[in-house]
């Protein structure tokens, strides 16, 4: 407020100079009242934001505000692809586990080393490393700590068959 501006307390029968705002409701929270010192205490020691709201209301409107008022969705709900990616050049793979695994390893000959490739695993292997490994791996996508989820199922059906194949190729 300018200093040539005098603006007087809102709060009837008040004469004092109005020189601290209030909002004036929950709907209109940028839009003011002025008051005086001792009335802006007392309508904020009145005033309650969650008035007239039901316990729900208030719930939502809280969860509301830890997002900054912005929308939301679930963590992991989006991939890379969904933003878009084939707009950004993406010269260290990151968005892609098939080029990342290509520029890391050549294509396997074998089963043997195809299955060894699944289970992230080289040579030489020895058996108590194999079992170590695949418990490791089970525990980490086994369908019932995943929720059902169908992707963790096929990888648990690919880790299953690495692991009998090379556990074959290993006990000959």
């Amino acid at each position: 407020m300018s200093a040539d501006t005098f603006k007087s307390c809102d709060w009837p029968g008040c004469p004092c100079e109005g020189s601290f705002r209030a909002p004036h409701s929950r709907q209109s929270l940028r839009q003011f009242r002025w008051f005086c010192l001792e009335h802006v205490r007392q309508y904020n020691a009145s005033w309650n934001y969650y008035a007239g709201m039901t316990e729900s209301e208030v719930e939502a409107d809280v969860r509301f505000d830890t997002v900054w008022q912005r929308p939301s969705w679930r963590l992991g709900g989006h991939s890379a692809d969904a933003f878009g990616s084939t707009r950004i050049h993406d010269g260290f793979a990151f968005f892609s586990e098939s080029e990342r695994c290509e520029t890391r390893r050549p294509e396997p000959d074998s089963a043997e080393e195809r299955a060894l490739l699944v289970l992230d695993l080289a040579r030489p292997v020895t058996v108590r490393a194999l079992k170590a490994r695949y418990k490791e791996l089970v525990k980490r996508y086994h369908p019932d700590a995943n929720g059902g989820d169908k992707m963790a199922e096929e990888r648990f059906k690919e880790i299953d068959a690495a692991y009998r194949t090379v556990l074959n190729c290993l006990t000959l």
